[in-house]
């Protein structure tokens, strides 16, 4: 019965389509990680067997595999939530899986946006640390597929707690990037006609986008970009480096987000994908705040210092 659901809704073009509303030539439009996370999609939703799916997203070139994943996050959470007495995903993300546990997490975000569900009743069926990530992919489905409420109009989702509206705009942000195409103009003026206390958390999304799916690959962009992002600088850090150990939970390294780390971070990605990684040891369970939120604290706290450490040594050589 699953595989038949499944494949019906693949069959419709219209609900598998990853291609935003209002652009008409699909190949031109949609970037290379927009097509294999439709590919990904796609494949979960013909065959959500893991031993017939797992196979399948792992001859994706190693480069565009995540996108896969998250691909399929998004069809195994459209197919969990359709009957719901199942659960696939978790079955991935504890399984065969494990590596790309942010991004199936981000498809699954997807996947409730996508439906109209609200991310956190669903909160009960994922890891208490990465299940905040769903709101990162909900976020940037509504930045994209409904961006006159979403970005033109500011509209927060009621439901969303305190804490998941940081993560929800780190999506927004990644929604905002997609539809700049590289237009820093555009994107510094769509960003500061939010309010301030949203703007750090979109240029996060921005960061991780740049960073994560490359699009652009030039060093005069990336420095361009950093010193347009101002006081919000250390966001486009912390977003390259999380880029980079995401990789290395992979185990890729890709040259444009190796770049954008050197840029953003001053460090090398292995650098930056350490620090990540050594972030999530120890984190406390029973703290009054989510412990996702400490793990990016922990990670500013590194790279700020590692960029004044830097400052004081360039002091130091010119007296």
């Amino acid at each position: 019965m699953t595989v038949s659901l499944g494949r019906i809704l693949g069959r419709s073009e219209r609900f598998v389509s990853f291609t935003p509303p209002g652009l008409q030539n699909k190949e031109a439009a949609q970037p290379v990680a927009g097509k294999m996370v439709e590919k990904g999609f796609r494949m979960a939703l013909e065959d959500s067997r893991l031993e017939t799916l797992v196979p399948q997203l792992d001859e994706v070139e190693l480069e565009l595999r995540g996108f896969a994943y998250e691909g399929a996050g998004f069809g195994l959470m459209v197919l969990d939530c359709l009957l719901p007495w199942r659960n696939h995903l978790r079955a991935l993300v504890d399984g065969p899986g494990a590596p790309y546990v942010y991004p199936l997490h981000v498809g699954a975000g997807l996947a409730l946006a996508k439906l109209n569900r609200r991310p956190e009743r669903y909160f009960a069926r994922f890891d208490p640390f990465w299940r905040w990530q769903i709101l990162d992919g909900y976020g940037f489905y509504l930045g994209v597929f409904f961006r006159q409420r979403t970005i033109e109009e500011k509209a927060i989702p009621a439901h969303i707690s305190d804490y998941a509206l940081h993560v929800f705009d780190q999506g927004v942000g990644r929604g905002i990037w997609f539809k700049a195409r590289g237009n820093i103009s555009d994107l510094v003026t769509t960003i500061a006609s939010f309010p301030p206390s949203r703007q750090a958390d979109l240029w996060a999304g921005v960061g991780f986008a740049c960073s994560y799916a490359g699009f652009i690959q030039e060093r005069r962009f990336l420095e361009a970009l950093q010193k347009a992002a101002g006081q919000y600088r250390l966001q486009l850090a912390l977003a390259a480096a999380i880029a980079a150990g995401n990789r290395e939970r992979f185990g890729n390294h890709a040259a444009h987000t190796d770049l954008a780390c050197e840029v953003f971070c001053g460090l090398s990605g292995e650098r930056a994908a350490y620090i990540v990684n050594r972030a999530l040891q120890e984190l406390p369970i029973d703290n009054a705040e989510p412990a996702h939120k400490l793990w990016r604290e922990r990670i500013e706290a590194k790279l700020a210092a590692q960029a004044n450490d830097k400052q004081d040594s360039k002091i130091d050589i010119s007296r």
